[in-house]
């Protein structure tokens, strides 16, 4: 059996005292994640590195009311609640094994910032009311900017977590750029030097 990979240092000065519940999602995940279809068969080994600590260096980008969209396995909906209790989280996803998982995440975690909506992104009919939308491993640019621009409010913020290549997805999604009226589109880079892959981060502001 692969065994889960070692915590590393840089989790507990990243989560502070909330490194319990870190510990205890990772743990959950490592356990059911495979079974349940959250996580693939080769995750476990990199768990740690490559899907938790790259979803929250991203934690103090955020603030108000943020969407995650497709949140599937909790990444990184579940880690930032966890890392951000001062910031109220909406996780969509259209899946009901999915949805029945975060939801048991959310109340042994005992996250009360969080809501779990199930549903795409596109059905979500509340109109542009969050202040920010993230999403992780879910499509390109071009095809993430009509799912979530939306549901963000005049002045607010997508702040996606990408890929190597996220500089050439801008590229790409010129047109959805300026069809949905997005501006200050830019990659950033967090973690470096705390973590051995930082995250890159593809933000844009709304506008209306």
């Amino acid at each position: 059996m692969t065994e889960l990979e070692p915590e590393p240092s840089a989790a507990e000065p990243l989560f502070g005292d909330r490194i319990g519940a870190a510990r205890a999602f990772t743990a959950a995940l490592a356990v059911h994640g495979e079974e349940r279809g959250l996580i693939g068969p080769l995750e476990l080994p990199r768990l740690w590195t490559r899907h938790i600590l790259n979803s929250v260096v991203a934690a103090p980008l955020f603030s108000g009311r943020v969407g995650d969209v497709g949140s599937g396995a909790g990444l990184p909906g579940v880690v930032l609640a966890i890392a951000r209790p001062d910031v109220e989280w909406v996780l969509i996803e259209p899946m009901e094994r999915r949805v029945a998982w975060l939801n048991e995440q959310v109340a042994a975690l005992g996250l009360d910032n969080v809501e779990v909506v199930r549903g795409r992104a596109e059905e979500w009919a509340d109109g542009p009311v969050l202040d920010q939308v993230t999403a992780r491993a879910v499509s390109a640019f071009r095809t993430l900017i009509p799912l979530t621009a939306p549901l963000v409010r005049d002045g607010g913020e997508l702040i996606l977590l990408k890929g190597a290549n996220a500089s050439n997805e801008i590229a790409a999604a010129d047109k959805q750029i300026r069809r949905f009226k997005l501006r200050d589109v830019r990659v950033e880079t967090v973690g470096e030097g705390v973590i051995s892959e930082p995250t890159r981060v593809l933000r844009a502001t709304v506008s209306r």
